[in-house]
């Protein structure tokens, strides 16, 4: 499932950190947030939105000046891993899971909900029932924006809910812990968005994406044009892991997402290779959240640290770890514990989400 990514990015595309619009973007406090450099800043585009037939929204060029070095850097000095021992505890007094519909999902969802209240964020619940095996199932996703124009967008999505089987701490208390520290961050900085982010935390995706597809199948014709792409985060500390990318074009393997996937899969691999850390493509297989977004045209791409594929050498000579081991031999088991987790891993692809939401968040309309 998991190849090192044929080609490294061409220092060309380092020119596009340089193409954003110039403006001023100041904090509340006055201040300039340290990871966009003195001089460049983006600032939001105007005009009707548009739509083609592959893509369901106005295009963004990725072009904001983010540091990448200085975005690794902020969060390597913050502690995502807190997040895990919160959704650990809950799972320890809820039975040993998380899944959605029960008593866990919903301690989770405080946890969450509270985390980004205390950011300042207004957390909405999306409600919907659906079906699991013969029982109906009552559950919610959580939804939070920043500010920015509404007419671009960008969707940070991980799922919630946890197997029924174990606490679900990598799988996926690790993806909510990015998605969560990057809206975190983003406040703390005092960054103000170009484009409208919209934090995700599904529901039911261990059943069958229901959470994501509900979303997706409750946006309007207009409201899909207005997304402009979904950042998608399953799995970021997997313990023997790597650092993989969703192959947007369908290069690496056969499976390309819509027209502007390709871009996405390149913001994500140009935070790695400026910070000089291995990371490969892993393919768009149908398997999270992302799925119902590719579905509808919309432009996709994300983060995977692996489940049970064994890992090579090859990959054991980029990332250390062992060989022939699984990359997470604990998936979907009673052992996805806090103890299942790479903590050094989770920070680097928090940080990689958090550029990428970043980059987005500021980029001009292309």
């Amino acid at each position: 499932m998991l190849t090192l990514r044929k080609h490294v990015l061409p220092s060309v595309l380092a020119v596009l950190l340089l193409s954003a619009t110039a403006c001023t973007s100041e904090s509340a406090a006055g201040s300039r947030p340290d990871f966009l450099p003195e001089e460049v800043t983006s600032s939001p585009g105007s005009g009707a939105a548009s739509a083609g037939p592959s893509a369901a929204a106005p295009r963004l060029g990725p072009a904001s000046a983010v540091d990448a070095g200085v975005v690794l850097e902020a969060f390597k000095g913050r502690d995502v891993a807190k997040h895990l021992e919160a959704l650990q505890r809950v799972a320890d007094d809820n039975d040993g899971n998380r899944a959605s519909g029960t008593t866990g999902y919903e301690d989770s969802a405080r946890y969450v909900e509270d985390q980004l209240r205390a950011a300042g964020y207004t957390p909405v619940r999306q409600k919907f029932t659906y079906r699991r095996d013969d029982e109906r199932v009552e559950s919610f996703n959580i939804l939070a924006d920043t500010e920015g124009s509404a007419e671009n967008t960008i969707v940070v999505g991980g799922h919630l809910d946890s197997v029924q089987k174990g606490p679900g701490i990598n799988d996926n208390g690790s993806g909510v812990a990015a998605v969560l520290e990057t809206a975190r961050w983003m406040k703390e900085t005092g960054m103000q968005p170009a484009n409208r982010v919209r934090f995700a935390f599904w529901a039911a995706e261990e059943d069958d994406f229901d959470g994501s597809r509900h979303y997706v199948d409750e946006l309007s014709a207009a409201e899909v044009r207005r997304t402009a792409l979904y950042l998608n985060v399953d799995m970021a500390a997997s313990p023997n892991g790597v650092r993989s990318i969703h192959d947007g074009d369908g290069s690496d393997f056969e499976e390309a997402g819509p027209k502007g996937s390709r871009e996405i899969e390149d913001v994500l691999f140009r935070f790695f290779e400026e910070n000089s850390l291995p990371a490969e493509s892993t393919p768009f297989d149908g398997g999270s959240d992302y799925e119902p977004f590719l579905r509808a045209g919309i432009p996709g791409g994300g983060l995977f640290t692996g489940d049970v594929e064994s890992k090579t050498k090859a990959q054991v000579q980029a990332y250390g770890g062992v060989a022939g081991k699984d990359l997470d031999s604990c998936y979907h088991k009673a052992c996805d514990t806090i103890e299942n987790t790479n903590a050094d891993l989770l920070k680097e692809m928090s940080a990689a989400l958090a550029y990428a939401t970043a980059t987005y968040a500021m980029a001009p309309r292309g």
